[in-house]
């Protein structure tokens, strides 16, 4: 058989959950031990309670689920490392959040300087709109020029920002913005038919919308410090990012501006799959909790003979390995 030409897929916010990584702690303590103190150390955050033991609404948090996400992703990924030498990578790429992982993995990060920025980034994504002003639905099916028009109908309508945030799949997109614009493009999505489904999301905070530009302002100033001390880098493994859907950034200023781009702008996932899909990668190996990007991966698609594959738990990972 062929050597499948791998991509390493990293998951974002939401895909917390209470107990993550405890299993994983029981049968490589000291691997996973060891990144959730360094995640605490970094953050001054006890991440290891909260995502072992919770309660959820400790761990759900933005400025916490962040940090916490990246290192359940980091844990993964080390523990695969010490395990087993694994395939050449020929592309990471994460959502949303994900993408920290993606440039843990591809080295152009360490990965406490990754869990301080991403837990000043949950900081200032949740300081940035005031509680209840925001929302974020999922639209399912609809097409991506059609979730774009009922934006634009719901902003001008309202008066109010409502913008694309997530290609998700050809089958899914999740929009953001005021709650009253995002209102109106459901009860929109609803009357014309374009979405079968058109559900609000159980979120913090409107992401990926212009209604983020003080949190990426704040974020400018953390990545313009990581580049002053030098702790920023070229990805070793070519990273395919969120706004532009290739693998385009490399120098460290051109990872800044990717970053702080993603803030305020759509993730293009379908898009980053597609360009990965174009790049002959067939197989997908996703590090982290919960397989959702495994299920977007496999409706992007179709009936392209694709692999995908999950590790996030114990059974998980030792299944991998039994193949590696």
């Amino acid at each position: 058989m062929a050597l499948r030409r791998l991509a390493l897929v990293f998951p974002g916010q939401g895909s917390q959950r209470v107990g993550m990584g405890k299993d994983l702690l029981a049968d490589w303590p000291r691997i996973v031990g060891d990144v959730l103190e360094e995640a605490s150390e970094a953050t001054g955050l006890s991440l290891q309670r909260r995502m072992t033991e919770g309660p959820g609404e400790e761990l759900t948090p933005t400025h916490v689920a962040q940090p916490a996400l990246l290192s359940m992703s980091v844990a993964v990924l080390r523990v695969l490392q010490h395990e087993t030498e694994l395939p050449p990578v020929h592309f990471a790429l994460g959502h949303s959040l994900g993408e920290y992982s993606a440039l843990v993995a591809a080295e152009a990060i360490e990965f406490a300087d990754a869990a301080r920025l991403v837990h000043r980034r949950g900081l200032a994504m949740q300081r940035a709109v005031a509680p209840g002003v925001g929302a974020m639905a999922a639209l399912m099916p609809v097409k991506p020029e059609d979730a774009e028009s009922l934006c634009q109908e719901a902003s001008a309508s309202t008066g109010k920002v409502c913008q694309v945030a997530n290609y998700n799949s050809s089958k899914q997109t999740v929009i953001s913005g005021d709650a009253q614009a995002v209102e109106a493009a459901i009860a929109q999505a609803k009357a014309t038919k374009k979405a079968r489904r058109a559900v609000l999301l159980d979120v913090s905070a409107p992401f990926h919308c212009s209604l983020m530009e003080p949190a990426r302002l704040e974020l400018h100033e953390h990545l313009d410090e990581l580049l002053r001390d030098d702790k920023l880098h070229e990805p070793k493994v070519p990273v395919v990012w969120d706004v532009e859907a290739q693998a385009t950034f490399k120098t460290p200023e051109e990872v800044a501006q990717a970053l702080e781009k993603q803030v305020v702008q759509a993730v293009r996932w379908s898009d980053s799959v597609d360009y990965c899909l174009d790049q002959n990668v067939d197989h997908f190996l996703e590090l982290g909790v919960g397989g959702v990007l495994g299920g977007l991966i496999r409706q992007q698609s179709g009936t392209k003979d694709v692999l995908t594959t999950s590790c996030g738990t114990t059974d998980e990972i030792k299944a991998f390995l039994k193949q590696h």
